[in-house]
């Protein structure tokens, strides 16, 4: 699920259609095996969390993400989640990123199953990207039964990345 920003476009090869997944958006350190479950907030707030402790976004994204989701559900199906901001919170975004929370038990989103919470920032229009690579990655039962069967995060880390190379 590596995406890229434009600068690493360069080195990787252009996509015409926009960010690419790679370990410069969705970094190891983004990436965490949870134990147990949560409610949908406190799942929120963690993989918010792991794009606030790795400098993508400042402590204020959280609040535009909760409202989004006061808004509108981010559950898209198929055991996935992605929580984002809204427009509004724009200024809250320092770079381009993906953090990736699997829990091994549901997370109940407003009725819907939860396992996968990807929560995703993106400067300019790299979000809208974002969202359409991950909503393709997890259409795809047998890729969604790989990356649950993951044994570390640095396993689920490099399905991410590869699933798109």
């Amino acid at each position: 699920m590596g995406y890229t920003t434009a600068a690493a476009q360069t080195t990787r090869g252009a996509d015409p259609r926009g960010a690419h997944v790679t370990d410069e958006i969705v970094t190891l350190d983004r990436v965490v095996l949870r134990s147990g479950t949560a409610t949908r907030e406190e799942a929120t707030a963690e993989a918010v969390g792991l794009l606030v402790a790795t400098g993508a976004v400042t402590s204020d994204y959280l609040d535009a993400v909760l409202q989004r989701e006061q808004e509108m559900s981010t559950h898209m199906g198929n055991g996935l989640a992605v929580p984002h901001g809204t427009t509004a919170a724009k200024d809250t975004v320092l770079a381009s990123g993906l953090a990736v929370v699997r829990y091994d038990t549901d997370v109940d989103w407003g009725g819907a199953p939860v396992r996968f919470v990807v929560a995703i920032a993106g400067r300019g229009d790299e979000h809208l990207h974002m969202l359409a690579r991950i909503a393709v990655l997890f259409s795809d039962t047998s890729t969604v039964e790989r990356l649950q069967a993951a044994p570390t995060a640095r396993d689920l880390h490099a399905l991410l990345v590869a699933a798109e190379a």
